[in-house]
């Protein structure tokens, strides 16, 4: 198959229970979701929804539980006991709805999560955060031997912010951030990133450590960074969400 081109995708419905920063209400999320599902169909994707489960707040974040590429399934290893429901769910629509093997990782050391890992269609950036840890990384390697695989620090930690839910009392905890929350892909060989400073230097550290070389896109709200490239088709944040991203002219260039 072509590189980023895609045939199925999983996705999960909103929770009640979901934690959220205040910067979306349930009922927003919920239509941002509908418009996601709809889009991927019209891109010709077999969309697989999957209902939500009041009981794991987090199951809208599908990608952090498994890693799939060339028709074989990775599943992660979170650091949250309360997400272990979530890879049995997972693990029964990848083997038994979509028929894709699964590899389980075995050293019980392991961290990986999901958001942390980026294809670039070359090689695996694997970020080594609060979520994912070396093994987490080696695991990874060891599961697409065809594919370098390069770990990539991410932060250290972030500040505290308030998440709430509808279902609980608001809590403040600290905002960790993963890989693909600061760079993803854009296009073929073209790296999205935020203009911010954490976002630099993540790419400062990709542009030592990668294989391959690449162009960056790079754009001035963090936020803007995080994208779908998906069979020809660049999926971004509404003009409300990132407007100064909308009218600046991009700053596109090689590493």
């Amino acid at each position: 198959m072509p590189l980023h081109r895609y045939t199925h995708a999983i996705l999960c419905r909103i929770p009640l229970s979901l934690r959220t920063r205040g910067e979306v209400t349930l009922d927003e999320a919920r239509k941002q979701h509908l418009a996601l599902a709809q889009l991927l169909r019209e891109l010709d994707i077999d969309v697989v929804e999957m209902p939500p489960d009041e009981n794991s707040p987090l199951c809208v974040f599908v990608e952090d539980i498994a890693i799939v590429c060339n028709g074989i399934a990775l599943i992660a290893r979170p650091t949250e006991p309360s997400r272990l429901k979530e890879i049995d769910t997972i693990r029964a629509v990848l083997k038994k709805e979509l028929e894709i093997p699964l590899i389980e990782i075995a050293d019980k050391n392991a961290r990986l999560d999901g958001g942390d890992v980026l294809f670039t269609g070359r090689e695996f950036f694997v970020g080594l955060s609060h979520f994912t840890n070396e093994a987490g990384a080696r695991a990874v390697a060891a599961a697409f031997p065809e594919y370098p695989c390069v770990p990539i620090k991410v932060g250290d930690g972030g500040e505290e912010v308030i998440v709430e839910s509808l279902t609980s009392a608001p809590l403040q905890v600290a905002e960790s951030k993963r890989l693909k929350s600061l760079v993803t892909m854009a296009g073929p060989d073209v790296i999205c990133v935020g203009a911010g400073k954490e976002c630099q230097e993540v790419l400062k550290r990709i542009e030592r450590e990668a294989t391959y070389s690449y162009q960056t896109l790079t754009v001035p709200e963090d936020a803007a960074a995080n994208v779908l490239y998906v069979n020809g088709t660049l999926i971004h944040r509404s003009e409300d969400e990132i407007p100064e991203s909308m009218r600046r002219p991009r700053h596109i260039r090689s590493i």
